[in-house]
């Protein structure tokens, strides 16, 4: 049958969402939304498939946001443990089972896993001295250090990484290093932890690794393997693997089941994969599966989707582990993507350089198709892609309205015309232009089928809507408007043609645009096809069409102005959950913005835009314009008067078409509204606010 594949199991993981803030399209585009076109598909070929996924909730970074908030750990991670799963819904993302790692179930299976490579001495146990920070009383993790890096002289580089080189660091090699908690300079001081000795393994991950062999045994296509998660791999094993500890001084997280081990618990990446084991048993016990089936058998592959970013953890620490352990496969796959940038930036959540995703599709609740299409367009499969509004813009306009949408409405619309929405039996006589189109339809479902096989979802969409476009230039080129008074057989012939192909569209687009393929599914009365059933013949003659409204509204350009005002803007962002605090920055940062009191001498609304309002203001410099996206909360005559916090050397940007000098800083109330931040009496325009 078309596109369908052998029945082995197939275990699919999307990296573990790390619960301590927002999900942004750039998550999204790197491991979950190929993981969900992956996985339609299989469904629809009828494999035998479960994808588990889950909140990664331990680690410093989540005591560290919970000491800034004020707050519990486990208060951070109950909130963004349901918003991230919101975000998840929002973009139909069909998890099988999504878990969470701070559930008493997933701390027995971390610990018992621990306990297993313990008796199986795979750790190297280290007392040596490590960072402690005086005035908290506590051993510093990683994420509780910053100093310069050593590699490129970047400052604040984390005791683990640096962000700006992408050098892997451990706290000692830091230059001046600080503490994130107290901003004290730490000692050094004697502690017990437990390392993997990874160095051991370098000589059987490189053959798993470049030919796909483990312990002489073909284990996977290495030559299926994207080169850059290869030639990542490659260059740690030669670089020499050094032992990392899987431990660390902390009180979050899975407490280490040793005796003696109080204050310790498990390296967050020892946990976080295990989280999917965790997962794949709560799946297995509410649908009376074996787990071990999907973990302990030659007859599953294992499929890690990720961002390049965690190619080292899934690649190589984790294979170790399971190695180690001595029961588990190990990955056969690992489709990691590369970044995702945003309107010619790195996408940054502290500076609020992002597309929100629960944000989105709170304000664009008939989006989720939308942008999981251009989302896929510029997926960054083998390189580094970027989104921006205006090519959103485009990719929606000329080709999901203007192709899919237009040709579907279109055999929609003509049917219900000339047959009162029936469609006509199959033709007996076909022209050399129909059966070309006959043949290239029946062509098109392997081919996406292949595309999708070996991870090319950008390719394999562009196929899927390859046959949108068929049926549109099909449709175009025949002119059965023209031949109906005097050549209605022909009318006929055209008409169930291109009903066969609007049926083709409901199966071969159903993994990238689920909710378009389900409305053009009912519609044309071929609900719950399978890839197998597309098929020259899918729609049979004689049934009756249903109504379909306008698949896709086009977007404007007010919506790109819109939406391009609120990056960096976080008053711009009227989400009702209060924002969580930013990442640190530096007294020197802060120092770099010139926030003023200004005076709002004129206030309009800037033509043709509904939610940008033109304020005039007077900063004691000069007389400047800004534009703010607040018309939805402020009438212009409410506007002007106002004393108002201005960030002055913030970059000039043209929105509908006038300059906007500055930013106007509001504050985003509980309830969604905006609220001017007003200087106190006795201040004027010009005063710095330090």
């Amino acid at each position: 049958m078309s596109g369908t594949t052998n029945k082995k199991r197939r275990l699919i993981t999307s990296a573990l969402p790390y619960a301590n803030g927002h999900i942004h399209v750039g998550h999204i585009a790197g491991a979950y939304l190929p993981a969900d076109i992956y996985v339609r598909y299989l469904r629809s070929v009828g494999e035998n498939v479960v994808w588990v996924c889950g909140s990664d909730e331990h680690g410093a970074a989540i005591t560290l946001r919970a000491k800034k908030d004020n707050t519990t750990p486990q208060e951070i991670v109950d909130k963004y443990h349901v918003e991230m799963q919101d975000a998840f819904n929002g973009l139909d993302i069909s998890f099988d089972h999504y878990s969470r790692t701070s559930s008493e179930r997933h701390h027995k299976v971390a610990k018992d896993f621990f306990l297993k490579l313990l008796a199986n001495d795979s750790f190297e146990i280290k007392t040596e001295e490590q960072y402690y920070d005086i005035e908290e009383d506590q051993f510093l993790a990683d994420r509780y250090i910053t100093g310069t890096c050593p590699k490129c002289g970047a400052d604040n580089a984390y005791g683990d990484q640096c962000e700006k080189c992408g050098s892997t660091l451990s706290p000692t090699e830091l230059i001046n290093p600080k503490s994130t908690l107290s901003g004290s300079e730490p000692v050094l001081k004697s502690t017990t932890l437990w390392y993997l000795p990874m160095g051991r393994h370098e000589d059987w991950l490189r053959d798993y690794i470049e030919k796909g062999e483990l312990d002489g045994e073909h284990h996977h296509n290495s030559k299926a393997w994207k080169s850059h998660v290869i030639g990542q791999c490659k260059s740690w094993i030669d670089g020499g693997l050094q032992s990392r500890a899987m431990t660390r001084d902390l009180k979050w997280g899975v407490p280490v089941p040793v005796e003696g081990a109080e204050g310790k618990v498990l390296y967050v990446w020892l946990d976080a994969p295990i989280g999917y084991i965790t997962s794949t048993m709560e799946w297995a016990e509410k649908n009376g599966e074996d787990w071990k089936d999907w973990w302990q058998s030659p007859d599953t592959e294992l499929l890690h989707f990720i961002g390049k970013d965690n190619i080292v953890f899934h690649c190589i620490i984790f294979p170790i582990l399971l190695k180690e352990h001595g029961d588990y496969i190990l990955p056969h796959q690992v489709p990691a993507n590369e970044f995702m940038n945003l309107e010619g930036d790195k996408i940054s959540t502290s500076r609020n350089w992002a597309v929100w995703v629960k944000e989105y599709c709170e304000s664009s609740p008939e989006g989720s198709d939308v942008m999981r299409y251009v989302l896929t367009s510029i997926m960054p499969e083998q390189r580094d892609s970027e989104f921006t509004w205006t090519d959103f813009r485009d990719r929606v306009n000329n080709e999901l309205a203007d192709v899919l949408g237009n040709f579907v409405n279109r055999v929609i619309v003509l049917t219900r015309k000339y047959y009162d929405s029936v469609v006509p039996d199959s033709p007996n006589e076909l022209t050399e232009i129909d059966t070309k189109v006959l043949e290239s339809l029946a062509a098109a479902p392997d081919k996406i089928a292949d595309l999708i096989s070996r991870h090319r979802y950008r390719e394999a969409q562009l196929e899927a809507m390859n046959v949108a476009r068929l049926g549109n230039k099909y449709l175009t080129e025949e002119e059965p408007w023209k031949l109906m008074k005097t050549n209605p057989a022909r009318v006929a012939t055209i008409m169930h043609i291109t009903a066969q192909v609007v049926g083709n569209l409901s199966v071969v687009l159903e993994p990238f645009l689920p909710r378009t393929a389900a409305k053009i599914s009912s519609a044309m009365g071929v609900e719950n096809a399978k890839w197998s059933d597309a098929s020259t013949g899918i729609v049979a003659g004689g049934t009756k069409l249903g109504d379909l409204p306008i698949l896709f509204a086009k977007i404007d350009d007010e919506f790109v102005e819109v939406q391009v005002a609120k990056l960096g803007n976080k008053s711009s962002n009227t989400n009702p959950n209060i924002m969580p605090q930013k990442d640190p920055t530096t007294f020197d940062n802060f120092t770099q913005m010139d926030l003023r009191v200004a005076t709002v001498t004129e206030c309009v609304q800037v033509k043709k835009a509904d939610k940008l309002l033109q304020l005039t203001v007077d900063t004691g410099l000069d007389i400047r314009t800004v534009v703010s996206g607040i018309a939805e909360h402020f009438k212009p005559e409410e506007v002007i008067g106002r004393r108002v916090v201005l960030l002055a050397n913030l970059e000039p940007r043209k929105i509908r078409g006038v300059e906007s000098q500055g930013m106007v800083l509001m504050a985003s109330t509980a309830d969604g509204g905006l609220r001017f931040i007003t200087p106190e009496e006795g201040v004027s325009p010009g005063d710095v606010i330090s």
